[in-house]
């Protein structure tokens, strides 16, 4: 039985982690989070009143309290996923994000520094501090048959991925510098239940059940490899627990896709799912509009998961196409969720008198 510190366990991977090592293990679970617009708590209302689950309302960036609560806890594990995470909300306002990925690891690594150097030299060793990134940090590909390697050279597109390759980098200096135990994790486009509505998947489908525009950036020809949710979750406690220090793992979902292949295929599911459409459309689709491109847009992304295939033997368990319809099938039968995220009710939460540690 482990203990586990997951920062950022109310966002979206984050939750779905949290879950995850509820659902399947033993281990303790304490998530530290800001709740930012993007933290929500009702993600968590399957574990929250498990006696292995805790919450800690915290700023990652205030090294001195949440070394606190590294020692209060005693985690054997670190998980650090908080993190701000659009791309579109980067370009627009950078600052958030250099303050979160960048200063806001750089506090997390001392205070988990300064944690680690007073373990026992059994716990030292065995202690882990695993950073979890995304595979933006390598920039795009532009042929069709290249894959994203462990190895691959850092270049990153947008305000966001710039950050977050900061971060990685700050994590093996900590490494070589210090002999912190960490590993790093790379993942490819993620999907699934709870998903914030600004990003792609949800956003369409919620649009679509409002009988609004479905924008696609461009000529809706770029290129993701999709990764279900709950699969990087099962991934990520895998690498927590069984990978070796000091590695990289790429994670990814074998499901290259373009935007607008995603776009048709929500519309393909709903017209079979919810067959009575709004307004006088007689296929979702005809809500599509394509909108201008973002600035610095990559063209492809794909993940070469070889590695963890091979080292950790992790696969991923969905197929784009079943991953997909599990996740219209979620949106569709828990409409209050989405709800009360688009009128801003789950924010709420954060002011209720079961969140400790505000």
């Amino acid at each position: 039985m482990l203990k586990i510190l997951v920062t950022g366990g109310a966002g979206f991977i984050g939750s779905a982690v949290v879950r995850h090592i509820i659902r399947h293990s033993q281990d303790q679970v304490l998530n530290l989070d800001k709740l930012t617009y993007a933290g929500n708590l009702q993600s968590l209302q399957e574990v929250s009143s498990d006696p292995r689950y805790q919450f800690v309302q915290m700023d990652i960036c205030d090294q001195y309290k949440v070394l606190g609560e590294l020692e209060r806890f005693q985690p054997d594990v670190v998980m650090h996923l908080a993190a701000e995470s659009h791309v579109d909300r980067s370009i627009d306002g950078p600052s958030a994000f250099i303050q979160t990925n960048i200063v806001g690891t750089y506090s997390l690594l001392e205070a988990c520094r300064q944690y680690w150097l007073q373990l026992p030299h059994a716990r030292q060793q065995s202690f882990r501090f695993h950073h979890i990134s995304t595979d933006e940090v390598y920039g795009d590909l532009h042929g069709t048959e290249d894959l994203f390697t462990e190895t691959t050279p850092y270049a990153p597109s947008s305000p966001y991925s710039a950050s977050k390759a900061a971060s990685d980098h700050l994590v093996r200096a900590w490494h070589r510098t210090y002999g912190l135990p960490v590993l790093l994790t790379n993942c490819s486009n993620n999907y699934g239940p709870f998903h914030f509505p600004e990003k792609l998947i949800p956003l369409v489908i919620l649009n679509a059940l409002a009988g609004k525009p479905l924008p696609v950036y461009g000529n809706g020809q770029q290129v993701r490899d999709w990764l279900y949710v709950e699969d990087h979750a099962s991934a990520l406690y895998c690498v927590a627990t069984r990978g070796l220090v000091g590695e990289t793992y790429n994670i990814g979902g074998h499901n290259e896709k373009k935007n607008i292949e995603v776009v048709e295929s929500i519309c393909s599911l709903l017209d079979e799912l919810v067959p009575q459409k709004p307004g006088n459309i007689e296929h979702y689709r005809e809500l599509i509009q394509f909108v201008q491109d973002r600035p610095g847009h990559d063209h492809r992304y794909a993940i070469d998961a070889a590695k963890i295939s091979r080292d950790l033997e992790w696969q991923p368990a969905q197929t784009f196409e079943s991953g997909l319809r599990k996740t219209v099938m979620w949106y569709l039968q828990n409409r209050d969720w989405w709800q009360a995220v688009l009128n801003g009710s789950y924010q709420m939460e954060r002011l209720g008198t079961g969140v400790s540690g505000e």
